[in-house]
């Protein structure tokens, strides 16, 4: 008798939703890949998510509907649920389980892995470093996207987070390596899917990107393994071909939507808004597998994206996604109803690796204090605003409305942009110089004399 045979039972105790519990089994592991077979022989793929002595308790990815509790036999694989990858998944569009949604025949699997990711040891990763450019000012002068990082964006119901998303995945680009983007996109609507479906193939962009697509109508677990199905395949170009990959995760919020919808089904005691006590740790088991690891060339870089409710951004995801997370892009709605694309809230975002990734022949020597003098500027912008809006406009001093002329200036020429239009790095450094020049010399404190010697231009 195989091994197989020794850890195959029949009957199931109780089920429940997509999870069905049995009982009187000895020897299984979390995360266990489990077969159930039915009375017509038809098979389920299914997952442990809970044991304990002489039970365990599965979820079947393709749902409990029709499965008998008498007859149903179960059987336990003894290993994790793994997942086939190959470098001609490049160009190619999957659901949110890896299968092909293109009407392609399925590639031919290179290597095997499992799709839960291994622990990489602290001390073989290295510090991220290097720019990927995003061809969006507010995002590469102020906000810089570094190779390795997790830097989120926190959206909000009815922002053009997708149009950002597609955007980034059109322009985003490294210099003289291999590049490519994993996209995997979590409970979305249909007319969503089929938005980046023909964004990336208007503009050539899809031979470069492997799509993975779970739609709102899917099961809640597949909403939960479509990331882990997407940063396995990017683990295996990163770490396997040496390439750098860009890995855009959204929406976020779907995804923990059905990690919450899961642990009622499981009957577990609510935390912060009814999400799961565990969903820091299960956020951090999918950011985590963003980085880069010594002695390999390629790169994981993430960029997830979550809609705030309510635009809340001390919201549990949000706030536990910035714990995790090295920065943040925030979208505001103000911005939005402004007309300015892409409506990105500069004040409240950050990229906390960027200090050490720019300027030091990294990228020009003017970036990080043109990018500061930017910042602090338009801060004062902000506060002399709040200023006007008590006593009026007409009370403000001269160099008072020279800071608001600037901040009209910079939200609607150097925040704001086309979705077809890529700036490079230098050319949105120009466009900043243009716009800071609009202050008067003596106040750019944060910019050394000679670049402004050799830069500014003060526009009367």
């Amino acid at each position: 008798m195989n091994m197989y045979n020794l850890r195959q039972y029949t009957g199931l105790e109780e089920i429940a939703g997509q999870l069905f519990v049995i009982r009187n089994i000895h020897n299984v592991g979390y995360n266990e890949i489990v077969e159930t077979i039915e009375e017509n022989g038809n098979t389920r793929i299914g997952i442990t998510l809970e044991v304990g002595e002489g039970y365990a308790v599965v979820q079947v990815l393709g749902g409990t509907t029709g499965l008998a509790l008498k007859n149903c036999r179960v059987r336990f694989k003894g290993e994790p649920l793994k997942f086939g990858v190959s470098q001609q998944m490049l160009g190619r569009i999957f659901d949110g389980l890896g299968n092909p949604l293109d009407g392609l025949p399925e590639p031919v699997a290179e290597h095997e892995m499992n799709v839960n990711g291994m622990a990489i040891n602290p001390s073989a990763r290295d510090y991220p470093e290097n720019i990927i450019e995003t061809g969006i000012s507010t995002i590469d002068v102020m906000n810089t996207l570094i190779r390795g990082q997790k830097l989120p964006f926190f959206s909000g119901s009815g922002l053009p987070h997708d149009m950002i998303a597609a955007q980034i995945v059109r322009q985003a680009r490294v210099e003289k390596e291999g590049f490519c983007i994993v996209f995997a996109g979590m409970g979305v609507k249909y007319d969503t899917a089929r938005f980046f479906i023909r964004s990336f193939e208007e503009t050539g962009v899809l031979d470069n990107v492997i799509m993975f697509l779970s739609l709102a109508d899917s099961p809640s677990l597949t909403r939960l393994m479509t990331p882990r199905f997407a940063l396995t395949a990017a683990e295996f170009l990163a770490f396997e071909k040496d390439m750098h990959v860009l890995v855009l995760l959204t929406d976020m919020s779907n995804y923990c939507e059905a990690l919450r919808e899961l642990s009622t089904m499981r009957g577990e005691i609510p935390a912060r808004k009814g999400y799961p006590g565990y969903l820091y740790s299960d956020l951090a088991s999918i950011y985590e597998r963003a980085g880069r690891i010594k002695n390999k060339k390629g790169s994981i870089t993430q960029i997830p994206i979550l809609t705030m409710p309510n635009d809340d951004i001390t919201h549990p995801i949000p706030d536990l996604t910035g714990y995790i997370t090295e920065g943040q892009i925030v979208l505001d709605r103000e911005v939005h109803a402004r007309g300015v694309y892409p409506p990105i809230s500069v004040l409240p975002s950050l990229s906390r690796l960027m200090k050490d990734n720019i300027g030091s022949g990294k990228t020009r020597e003017d970036h990080p204090s043109l990018a500061s003098q930017l910042f602090a500027s338009y801060a004062r912008t902000r506060d002399i605003k709040a200023i006007a809006s008590i006593i009026g406009e007409e009370e403000l001093s001269s160099l008072d409305k020279l800071y608001l002329r600037f901040g009209e200036v910079f939200e609607t020429e150097f925040v704001n942009q086309s979705y077809n239009e890529r700036r490079t790095l230098n050319q949105s450094l120009e466009l900043g110089w243009d716009i800071i020049s609009n202050l008067p010399e003596e106040e750019l404190v944060r910019i050394s004399q000679q670049q402004i010697k050799q830069r500014y231009r003060y526009k009367k």
